[in-house]
C-alpha cells in the first residue's frame, strides 16, 4: 500500500494510491495515521485493503507527511562511497549518525526556506526508513522485521552551519523546512528489496544526482541494527540512511548551492516524488 496524507496543513486526512496513480480517500476507515498508535499489525491490515473500494480525491491537493507519530529523524553520513569521495572525507568504518531536528519536517511539496545567513544551502536526496514496531538491539538478520516501509527524504543542509560554525552536524541539518518527507509511505511489502532502488534529484530541471541504494556501504538492515543498539528506536521513527553523489558541495569546478526561486524535483524508484522551491525564511 501507499499511503498518504492531503489537505491544508494540520488538517490532513488519510488517503492511498490506486493502481492508476489516484488518489483515494481512507479517511472512513482510518482518520488517521498515528503511527506509534496505529502499530505494525494494524498497519498491515490496511495495506490490504483495495484503493479501488474507496472514493476518488477530486483535484490535486497539498500532500503532507504521510503519517504522524515520528519522535526521532536520524540521520546517517557518508552512506556512499563516491558522495564521501566528493566530499573530500574519508570512507566511514562504521555508520556515521546525526540527528534533524523534527521541528525541520514538512510535506513533500511544501517549500523549502533559506533561512537568515545562509550562503551554503544544498539538497541530499535519500532513503527514508520508517520504524513501525520498536527496536532494542535487533539483531541484523531481524532487523528488517522493525521496518513500517519506506519514503523520500529530502535531507536539505546549509553547509556553512554544518562544516564552518563548530560542534557537530546538527545546526546544518535541523532548520525548519530542512526534511520533506513523502509523498507516500509505502508498506515494506512492496518494498521486497531496498538495496535495488534508483534515486534522483534535479534542480531547475538540470540533472544533478543519480545513484543507486545498492551502492550503499551500510545496507538497510545493518543501519537499524546499530542504531538499535545505541537509542530505542520506536514506531513512526525515520532513518534517513545517506544520499549519492552530485550535491551542491561537490560540484566541480566550484560548489554550487541553492538560491531563492531555485527549484528541487527528486525522487525514488517506486516510492514517488517531490517537488520544492526554495524561498526566503
Amino acid at each position: 500500500m501507499k499511503f498518504v496524507r492531503f489537505g491544508l496543513a494540520g488538517r490532513e486526512k488519510v488517503g492511498c494510491v490506486d493502481a492508476a496513480g489516484g488518489l483515494r480517500d481512507l479517511s472512513s476507515v482510518l482518520p488517521h495515521l498515528d503511527l506509534p498508535t496505529l502499530g505494525s499489525a494494524a498497519l498491515q491490515r490496511f495495506a490490504r485493503l483495495k484503493p479501488e473500494d474507496f472514493p476518488r480525491v477530486k483535484g490535486s491537493p497539498r500532500l503532507g507527511v504521510p503519517f504522524t507519530g515520528i519522535s526521532k529523524l536520524i540521520g546517517i553520513g557518508l552512506n556512499y562511497r563516491d558522495h564521501a569521495i566528493e566530499a573530500g572525507m574519508p570512507i566511514p568504518a562504521e555508520p556515521i549518525v546525526f540527528m534533524k531536528a523534527t521541528t525541520c519536517i514538512s510535506g513533500p511539496q511544501d517549500p523549502v526556506l533559506r533561512p537568515h545567513g545562509s550562503e551554503k544551502l544544498d539538497w541530499e536526496v535519500e532513503l527514508g526508513v520508517v520504524i513501525g514496531k520498536t527496536a532494542r538491539s535487533v539483531s541484523l538478520e531481524k532487523a528488517l522485521d522493525h521496518v513500517a516501509g519506506y519514503c523520500v527524504v529530502n535531507d536539505v543542509s546549509e553547509r556553512g552551519f554544518q562544516l564552518e560554525r563548530g560542534g557537530t552536524w546538527d545546526k546544518g541539518k535541523g532548520c525548519d523546512s530542512f526534511g520533506p518527507i513523502g509523498p507516500w509511505l509505502v508498506t515494506r511489502d512492496e518494498v521486497p528489496d531496498p538495496q535495488s532502488l534508483a534515486l534522483w534529484l534535479d534542480v531547475n530541471g538540470e540533472q544533478r544526482q543519480r545513484g543507486n541504494t545498492a551502492t550503499m556501504i551500510f545496507g538497510v538492515a545493518e543501519i537499524v541494527s546499530y542504531l538499535s543498539r545505541f537509542m530505542t528506536l520506536l514506531p513512526g521513527d525515520v532513518i534517513c540512511t545517506g544520499t549519492p553523489p552530485g550535491v551542491g558541495m561537490g560540484m566541480k569546478p566550484a560548489p554550487q548551492f541553492l538560491r531563492d526561486g531555485d527549484v528541487m524535483t527528486l525522487g525514488i524508484e517506486g516510492l514517488g516524488t517531490q517537488r520544492q522551491q526554495v524561498r526566503p525564511a
